[in-house]
């Protein structure tokens, strides 16, 4: 998915167990055309850039790909990051680079790694009306930043318990553990919960957690967080208590140890300074122009480059958009 506001959501707070608990808005980010499908973003926000290595969380859906015209991401590349695809319904084809063409479905993630650099695009299939889901992503270390590009897919089995369901795509949570390779710690699971049901499990201390409800409400230790909104949790607990509200509830619970390192975030890249960005911009430019000066009109025409050529794609690549006047600047 392909970055296009960088806007930051609002935030509120609450005291919890001596630190800071916040309740982050979502703000509605259109992809892009008349007939947009939106998202709802809540990272980075003005209070919040990440959670762990978590820095960016859209969530979208459920939508009528008839008439929204659903998820059409054409060619574009990105940079220092992974990211990591989760659907509730609906199927969405990934083709990248690296030669990786497969499908996103509903219970198995998807995890692309753009490191030194990469180019994708995601379109929704027809053939599945309802489309409704999250697109994360990941930012990945100073030491591994530049590693090469890669992919992985898991089907998580569910975990059960008493009112509860729980998929873990990434880390280890309730005894199952994902086999999906991260460059940090980091935590990632799908909770079901039966109205006004509670669970209560172990967490790992040193991790900050974020709560994002798709359906329902649910109240995390205290911290009540409502449909669409992004509960943020600090480090220091030893357990967490998940108490659904008066519907069904459904969740991402996502975490990771505080990333620690500043980072600058702009359309689809990371790095650490202003010059970084425009450095990858400049490199994605040229390699989607052509002989003429013009953008080429089919991906198949990209440059060999830093980000390569997204197989069997001919949709447009996307340009990037111009860089603001000011320098970029670094945040944690």
């Amino acid at each position: 998915m392909s970055n296009t506001e960088t806007r930051p959501a609002e935030v509120t707070c609450a005291d919890r167990d001596g630190g800071v608990a916040q309740v982050i808005d979502p703000r509605d980010v259109p992809l892009g055309g008349p007939r947009a499908m939106t998202v709802r973003r809540t990272l980075p926000s003005r209070g919040r850039s990440l959670i762990g290595a978590w820095c960016f969380v859209d969530h979208y859906g459920p939508d009528d790909v008839a008439e929204t015209g659903g998820m059409k991401v054409a060619p574009h590349p990105h940079t220092g990051l992974q990211t990591v695809s989760w659907l509730f319904t609906g199927q969405i084809e990934h083709r990248d680079s690296a030669g990786n063409h497969a499908m996103v479905r509903p219970g198995e993630v998807n995890l692309m790694t753009g490191g030194h650099g990469i180019s994708h695009s995601e379109i929704s299939c027809d053939d599945h009306p309802v489309l409704h889901g999250a697109q994360l992503w990941v930012a990945l270390p100073a030491a591994h930043r530049d590693t090469a590009p890669g992919f992985a897919h898991h089907a998580p089995t569910a975990v059960t318990g008493p009112g509860w369901e729980a998929r873990v795509f990434l880390g280890s949570l309730l005894g199952d553990t994902s086999p999906v390779a991260t460059f940090t710690p980091l935590l990632g699971v799908e909770i079901l919960l039966e109205a006004g049901a509670t669970m209560t499990f172990d967490v790992d201390a040193s991790f900050e957690h974020g709560v994002l409800v798709d359906a329902g409400s649910v109240t995390a230790d205290g911290v009540t967080v409502p449909r669409d909104r992004l509960g943020y949790l600090p480090p220091g607990a030893t357990s967490l208590t998940l108490t659904a509200g008066p519907e069904w509830t459904r969740l991402l619970l996502l975490g990771g140890p505080p990333f620690g390192e500043s980072i600058v975030m702009w359309w689809n890249f990371i790095g650490r300074d202003h010059d970084e960005i425009v450095g990858y911009r400049d490199a994605w430019q040229a390699q989607i122009t052509g002989a003429d000066g013009g953008l080429v009109p089919d991906s198949q025409q990209v440059a060999a480059g830093r980000f390569g050529v997204v197989v069997g794609d001919h949709l447009p690549p996307i340009p990037a958009p111009p860089l603001p006047n000011a320098r970029l600047r670094p945040r944690q």
